[in-house]
């Protein structure tokens, strides 16, 4: 069960907005750990759950945003050029630089 200071003993809804605007009540960084996945779902599902450590807010777990939909093939078709040689091999130094293994 999720609780805190001003309800403890809390229940599964604990933290739920109530009113449009409205601040959830925190759930503290314990019950937060223990409870990450319900937290996840309900954040998931619009609602904004604040996280605090010691009474005081620490994050806020909200929703992501929509992406903006399936990619499009093509889409940059003729708007950009690759050199014949983009997948040439590095110059020696630069492969070592990221530890190619060149001598």
């Amino acid at each position: 069960m999720l609780t805190n200071s001003t309800n403890p003993g809390g229940d599964a809804m604990f933290g739920q907005v109530g009113q449009e605007g409205a601040m959830a009540d925190p759930v503290n960084l314990y019950d937060a750990k223990t409870h990450l996945s319900q937290l996840v779902e309900r954040a998931a599902a619009g609602e904004e759950i604040i996280i605090a450590k010691a009474g005081r807010p620490m994050a806020r777990l909200v929703p992501l945003e929509a992406l903006g939909g399936p990619r499009v093939p093509g889409l940059w078709k003729g708007e950009i050029e690759i050199g014949p040689d983009f997948d040439a091999p590095l110059p020696d130094e630069i492969a070592r630089a990221f530890g190619s293994g060149v001598p």
